[in-house]
């Protein structure tokens, strides 16, 4: 497919006539606006005649499906990675301004706990996530007449989960209940016994082990265990290994960012789309029986076509594969210090060869992404699935560039 739009912005149906699309694009006619997907814009004025367009949209906490159809044709299709880094990179920074703030300053008087946040207010990663739902669909809307949307989020009972005869009042007496905070819980769970050496160090003080780091794993119950202080500081010095059956427990985070941006995803599209472009919710199970009833594979885009309310329409096998990258490393430098006190930059210079990260550059016939980048003039090119060319290096000079980064990176796939 190759996406139009009119000389005033407004999208128009796609074509499929490449003949005509470069006869005008070498008579002036029409300009290239995006490479992937090839879009260009009229240079003249044109009808406006387009059919109705819906745009299914399966949310998700890890990767969003979109299917935009008509009733007889698949116009286009992508399946979106989102980043999972927001909760490392801001408790890396947490961590680093605590440690500044601790050697600049001895004592810092104590501030009065008078902040308040604002209504509606969400977690950084949460926000995040909503964000880029919003913009995925903008993106589809700016080269495609979307007549209407339909939005599905699945809602997850997690307290179901946990303990599937649950009911009544169970809901409102937690596994903390009468507890005074999460370490006495555990304490109790664990029967103030060391999970590790059972007793036998004798130590009778005892502390709380992080399974996962606090960073990654949170302080849930679940990925807390109870370790006596001689096998907690082994632990961390290297000479005591946990035994193998402790693993972390379920984790419920995909479960719970589904339940929180479920509405607020939804409201948020019918203020910025109604009236013009009516929007709609729908479940689950409706997407499960109309897949099953057409004979449809379970995927990302094929749900979202079935979404769309279309799931015979016609597809040609491609689709767009786009992974949502940083825009920019903050952390100005590294951790380790040098001799002299030298602390090593971390950014990268901007460009290196005439080239960025994450550039997309053509070699041997197939398209890569420049994932890392030397001053010696060998870079690092892989696909968006981790793919490498090979195990080491390419040289820059056989690299063809194709075109300058974007926060999402797409690939044409074919299923």
């Amino acid at each position: 497919m190759v996406y139009v739009v009119a000389n005033d912005g407004q999208p128009l149906m796609p074509t499929n006539r490449y003949g005509k699309v470069y006869r005008m694009l070498r008579s002036g006619m029409a300009v290239v606006v995006k490479k992937c997907p090839f879009t260009i814009q009229l240079q003249y004025e044109s009808e406006r005649n387009v059919q109705p367009v819906a745009l299914g949209i399966d949310a998700g906490s890890k990767h969003v499906g979109v299917s935009a159809t008509t009733k007889a044709k698949v116009l286009y299709e992508s399946d979106v990675e989102l980043r999972g880094d927001i909760v490392k990179l801001l408790a890396t920074r947490r961590q680093l301004r605590r440690s500044r703030r601790s050697r600049k300053t001895r004592y810092r008087p104590a501030r009065f706990d008078n902040r308040k946040r604002k209504n509606g207010w969400l977690a950084p990663s949460i926000r995040q996530k909503i964000e880029s739902h919003l913009t995925v669909v903008a993106n589809v809307c700016k080269i495609l007449p979307v007549s209407r949307i339909i939005v599905e989020t699945a809602s997850f009972d997690i307290q179901k989960i946990k303990n599937p005869d649950i009911q009544g009042t169970e809901y409102q007496q937690g596994e903390q209940m009468d507890f005074w905070n999460v370490r006495e819980y555990v304490f109790f769970r664990d029967g103030h016994t060391c999970q590790c050496c059972k007793g036998r160090s004798k130590d009778k003080i005892l502390n709380v082990h992080h399974i996962e780091s606090r960073k990654t794993g949170g302080n849930a119950p679940n990925n807390l265990i109870t370790l006596c202080e001689t096998c907690h500081k082994g632990y961390h010095n290297g000479t005591v290994t946990l035994p193998k059956n402790i693993k972390r427990g379920m984790k419920f985070k995909d479960a719970a960012f589904m339940g929180i941006m479920r509405w607020t995803f939804y409201n948020t599209l019918k203020e910025q789309y109604e009236p013009d472009i009516p929007v709609h919710y729908t479940y689950g199970y409706i997407t499960k029986n109309t897949r099953i009833n057409h004979n449809l594979p379970k995927g990302h885009c094929i749900d979202a076509r079935c979404i769309s309310g279309n799931p015979d329409a016609v597809s040609d096998g491609t689709y767009y594969y786009q992974k949502k990258v940083r825009c920019h490393n903050r952390q100005i430098h590294k951790q380790t210090i040098l001799k002299g006190g030298i602390r090593k930059s971390n950014q990268a210079e901007y460009l290196v060869r005439g080239f960025r990260l994450f550039d997309k550059v053509r070699y041997q016939g197939r398209e890569y992404f420049i994932f890392g980048r030397r001053k010696s003039g060998f870079f690092d090119i892989r696909t968006l699935s981790g793919e490498k060319v090979n195990k080491g290096s390419i040289n820059v000079k056989r690299l063809t560039f194709v075109d300058t980064r974007k926060n999402y990176l797409t690939e044409r796939r074919t299923v």
